[in-house]
């Protein structure tokens, strides 16, 4: 697997890059976000609603009790979030995995506590909220994610500087 770092060092920035992820993603996608409550997962999920060109008047929230929303956009949103899951066989037996396979794009918090079924073409990103309010973004891809570390981050930061 291959691993890069990105620091964000602003709101604006978070969402930049959310953007960016959101207009370049493809059908079958899926980004797995983790980290302490209050790192930014839900609002990158909001830049990338907005890269996928669901409607501005769809306000995108975090499924911690729904567990998934579905939006309509260029390619679907399905988001999901696995904090009051315990384990991948409780996502199994929702049939949330049935998810991961779809041709929308899957954005998935929390997605540690289901990490064993997972597939390996999966966009990790691990975020750190720091004590200045930036945050470190630790990407990872797995050997058949089709995102190209080194230029995703790259441009990010080529966006996120000027």
């Amino acid at each position: 697997m291959k691993k890069y770092t990105l620091q964000l060092r602003s709101l604006a920035a978070t969402e930049c890059f959310g953007l960016y992820l959101g207009q370049n993603a493809n059908p079958g996608d899926i980004i797995c976000l983790d980290g302490d409550l209050g790192a930014g997962k839900t609002t990158l999920t909001q830049a990338i609603a907005r890269g996928l060109d669901v409607d501005k008047n769809c306000y995108v929230t975090s499924p911690s009790f729904a567990i998934m929303h579905e939006y309509p956009g260029r390619i679907p949103l399905f988001h999901m979030d696995f904090y009051r899951l315990q384990d991948a066989a409780e996502v199994e037996d929702l049939g949330f995995d049935e998810y991961f396979y779809m041709s929308g794009v899957t954005v998935i918090e929390w997605s540690e506590r289901a990490a064993e079924i997972l597939p390996e073409k999966r966009l990790s990103l691990r975020i750190l909220l720091n004590n200045d309010e930036s945050r470190t973004v630790a990407l990872e891809a797995g050997t058949e994610c089709r995102y190209d570390l080194f230029l995703l981050v790259n441009k990010c930061r080529q966006l996120i500087e000027d």
